[in-house]
């Protein structure tokens, strides 16, 4: 039996260095290094660290995913790498790794699109993605409604985005406001356990009757859940952080997953596919459990390892471009660090034709 093609996907788009192989569909092998220790002093991630720290991880990362997977080097078929959209210079990190790779093995590069990775990685862990399906991103940086075909050969169809905060990114915020340490997802998560998720009537945003249906807005909440805090301190009472936290993710989780049901039974779309470091949120993955239950609504939902950026999501996209025969990047292609997601593929124009080593 032929053996089938072999990518190994790179990604390095903020403070993960990520290496994946996957072939035909099947996940080979999975390495991450993470720095965000070192920017948890600061509160967010510092983009010059970030840089520094895939410099010195790239290499033991893709040592240690060719390992796994019992391959060489000269095993693969195709390189793929998130070209944005990202931190600049972790951007460029990770393309020039992957440029010096795919020219050593002699194999063609691709470069990727950072979100259309995620959507990907779910076809991992659940196989090929229904056509249509309603896509959830739900990240630090990102959160879209999108509405997917083939994710390598249509068009991506936004339904909504976010026109301030992302999701995450309130967490984030929010967190440090509480006291919690960064990154503030897991931290509101972990403190939500032992919370009220009604204790605290914090608003629901872009929910109302002449309201784009599908547009989110996390600003007005991170605002509110930092006056509820203030009106705290200026009492001098003890801030319910745990109270607080439940209330805050239960908000979240209901905004994203009423739109995103709202979503399914207009478009008619039997399935929803929930990605991102999000979707790691105990209380977004019950709640749209719950109401995809309800609603007659297949829910798919990756593992929590593949929710967070990683390169297996990248070489799964790069696997479907193999697969589908799409062009791979050319010579020139370099990052573009504030990439719209319209299509899997990312290859900002530039002269020339990637041509594989001799």
């Amino acid at each position: 039996m032929a053996r089938g093609r072999i990518v190994l996907g790179i990604e390095s788009s903020c403070d993960e260095t990520g290496a994946g192989i996957v072939s035909e569909g099947r996940l080979l092998a999975h390495a991450v290094a993470s720095s965000m220790a070192e920017h948890a002093r600061y509160g967010g991630v510092v983009p010059e660290i970030a840089a520094r720290a895939h410099l010195h991880s790239f290499t033991p990362v893709v040592r240690e995913a060719l390992d796994q997977a019992g391959l060489r080097l000269s095993d693969l078929d195709a390189v793929a790498v998130t070209t944005g959209p990202g931190l600049s210079g972790a951007l460029q990190v990770g393309l020039a790794g992957a440029k010096a790779l795919a020219y050593a093995a002699g194999v063609p590069l691709y470069g990727v699109h950072h979100l259309a990775g995620h959507v990907a990685a779910d076809t991992l862990e659940h196989g090929p993605l229904p056509d249509p399906c309603v896509v959830l991103i739900v990240s630090g940086g990102h959160t879209s409604l999108l509405l997917v075909r083939d994710l390598v050969r249509d068009p991506i169809l936004h339904l909504g985005d976010t026109v301030d905060d992302a999701a995450g990114e309130c967490f984030d915020k929010v967190a440090r406001v509480f006291g919690l340490p960064y990154p503030g997802g897991p931290a509101i998560d972990r403190a939500a356990r032992a919370g009220n998720p009604r204790a605290v009537a914090f608003p629901r945003p872009l929910t109302g009757p002449k309201d784009d249906p599908y547009a989110f807005s996390f600003s007005g909440l991170k605002t509110a859940a930092a006056r509820w805090a203030e009106k705290h301190r200026i009492a001098g009472d003890d801030l319910p952080v745990a109270d607080g936290a439940a209330s805050l993710q239960e908000a979240v989780a209901d905004v994203l997953t009423r739109k995103a049901l709202a979503a399914c039974r207009a478009y008619e779309v039997g399935t929803l596919v929930v990605v991102g470091g999000v979707a790691a949120n105990s209380r977004v993955r019950a709640l749209a459990e719950e109401r995809c239950a309800a609603a007659g609504v297949e829910l798919r939902v990756p593992p929590m390892t593949l929710c967070t950026d990683n390169g297996a999501m990248i070489a799964a996209v790069g696997d479907l471009l193999v697969r589908a025969g799409a062009s791979p990047a050319r010579l020139g292609v370099s990052i573009d660090p504030s990439a719209p997601l319209e299509y899997a593929a990312l290859h900002p124009a530039a002269a020339g034709v990637w041509t594989p080593a001799a």
